[in-house]
């Protein structure tokens, strides 16, 4: 008899968009929680916050438990390096990158100030966008190209521009929805 193997959960549901343009950000993120392609266990999850006494936005897609670790740390750094979102980010990275259990964690973080927009992985990636616009997450691709369109050809503000392109990307994406939390820097 062939044992048999539980499957393991999928959690999905995420997708987060940032916008920066002439000094202004907004992030904008939506709140489903999809357990294994087929039910929605949640549907006004906050995946965007403040940290760092409210100057960085923070918006992450992955495995919650392991995005909040990885929140923490980074306002730690946040902290050490005064404020410094680059300079905090890249120590982020070493350390997620080399350490043995962080390694492990399943998390994609958007990072933004005034003055600059992060994408940070546990690959010790850290890229900071040439137009302004950042999304990950699973309908990341949709709202990546709507706040492109938007950025390009409208003078809306960061804000209506992540609104809309997250808009945009739950009407697409089955595990996006409208329920859109905005934090803006």
């Amino acid at each position: 008899m062939t044992p048999v193997r539980a499957e393991r959960e999928v959690w999905r549901g995420t997708t987060i968009v940032a916008v920066h343009r002439a000094g202004r950000g907004a992030m904008a993120g939506d709140g489903q929680v999809t357990q294994n392609e087929q039910i929605i266990i949640k549907s006004s999850a906050r995946k965007v916050r403040r940290i760092y006494q409210g100057q960085v936005v923070v918006g992450f897609a992955g495995a919650v438990a392991d995005a909040f670790a990885l929140l923490e740390r980074l306002e730690d750094r946040l902290n050490q390096y005064h404020g410094q979102l680059d300079r905090a980010a890249v120590e982020l990275a070493k350390e997620w990158r080399t350490d043995r259990a962080l390694r492990r964690l399943e998390a994609l973080l958007l990072a933004m100030d005034r003055h600059r927009l992060l994408l940070i992985s546990g690959t010790g990636e850290i890229i900071e966008p040439d137009d302004g616009v950042l999304a990950i997450g699973s309908g990341g691709a949709y709202a990546l190209a709507a706040a492109r369109a938007l950025l390009a050809h409208t003078t809306l503000s960061p804000r209506q521009i992540a609104e809309e392109a997250l808009r945009i990307a739950a009407d697409i994406c089955v595990f996006t929805n409208h329920q859109i939390t905005v934090e803006e820097v």
